[in-house]
């Protein structure tokens, strides 16, 4: 049997401090938790916000985690429940859907954890603030610059195809309508076709470019909206022996870029800027924590690249584009 302690009084209110500290630790350290959804972790866009986010939310005494709903809108509703669960302070969602979204902000609005989007948006919902690119002028310059190519060709009369994200999404639907209205304000009307992304693949990207080569043989012009498939589109007009009768443009860079604009595998480039999206989000993110409310969107410039410009670009976009030597 232990001996009775000397002092009681001063013993049992230790022990009640230690009890309660033990209570409160785990929930001072979930608390401090900011959780990013992303909507698919292994796409370059998605990767490097990821890191943007966790730059901002480090450097401000937070712990990061990072989870993959792999463009599935159900895996993304049970991580946002787990999250949620455990007590996060926060969190920033890339939602895999506009749609889906509202869900996670429901869920979210209810156990009163704030949420701040990057990329995608949401067709309703309560949210600290939207981060997104210029998606509709971005395009529109893209298309711009495409248009002017086509014309010194004088083709303006060839025809034209998207590979879009999914058009669901808000983001999809400005990139394909200011793709389009440069394309009409430039005199070049005829589309095609379109063929919106499910697994945002190369391979995916491959067969539609594959499929769209045999159905229109003089094909002049090809946008796709987004980075990695855009090698599988190359490859199938290479395979088609058709390197100089396709023109490519894109969104979103890959850190070949600057080679394939040189050497004029791609005619323009709409480079989001993913990691400052994600450094910007992180940051609303821990001001409203804090008490500062920002505003209800913040936009981010798109920096469009041509073989003209991109040398004055690349430092630029190495910090905020691909985040090398970003703080």
């Amino acid at each position: 049997m232990l001996p009775f302690p000397s002092h009681p009084r001063r013993s049992l209110l230790g022990l009640f401090a230690v009890a309660s500290l033990l209570v409160t630790l785990p929930a001072l350290a979930a608390g401090k938790e900011i959780v990013y959804l992303t909507a698919k972790a292994d796409l370059p866009f998605w990767d490097t916000l990821g890191k943007g986010v966790k730059s901002i939310v480090e450097k401000n005494g937070y712990t990061f985690s990072e989870m993959d709903s792999k463009l599935s809108g159900d895996t993304q509703m049970k991580n946002a429940r787990d999250a949620i669960a455990r007590g996060v302070a926060g969190i920033v969602i890339s939602p895999t859907t506009s749609k889906s979204a509202q869900e996670v902000l429901d869920v979210a609005m209810k156990a009163k954890v704030p949420v701040v989007i990057a990329d995608i948006g949401t067709n309703g919902g309560d949210y600290v603030t939207y981060v997104k690119s210029d998606n509709y002028r971005g395009a529109y310059d893209i298309g711009a610059a495409l248009a002017s190519v086509l014309k010194e060709k004088n083709w303006t009369a060839g025809p034209f195809a998207l590979i879009t994200i999914e058009l669901a999404r808000k983001n999809g639907q400005d990139r394909t309508n200011g793709f389009r209205d440069a394309m009409k304000d430039g005199g070049i009307a005829n589309e095609v076709a379109l063929k919106q992304m499910q697994d945002y693949s190369a391979d995916e990207t491959y067969r539609y470019v594959k499929d769209m080569l045999a159905a229109t043989p003089n094909l002049h012009a090809l946008f796709i909206e987004t980075d990695q498939p855009v090698e599988g589109a190359m490859r199938a007009i290479k395979e088609a022996k058709k390197t100089k009768q396709v023109m490519i443009v894109n969104f979103d860079a890959m850190p070949e870029a600057e080679k394939l604009l040189r050497n004029g595998e791609l005619i323009a480039i709409g480079m989001q800027q993913p990691y400052l999206m994600g450094q910007t989000a992180a940051d609303a993110l821990v001001s409203s924590l804090h008490g500062k409310v920002p505003g209800k969107q913040i936009l981010v410039p798109i920096l469009v690249a041509t073989e003209k410009n991109i040398a004055q670009l690349m430092p630029i976009a190495n910090k905020t584009v691909f985040g090398i030597g970003a703080n």
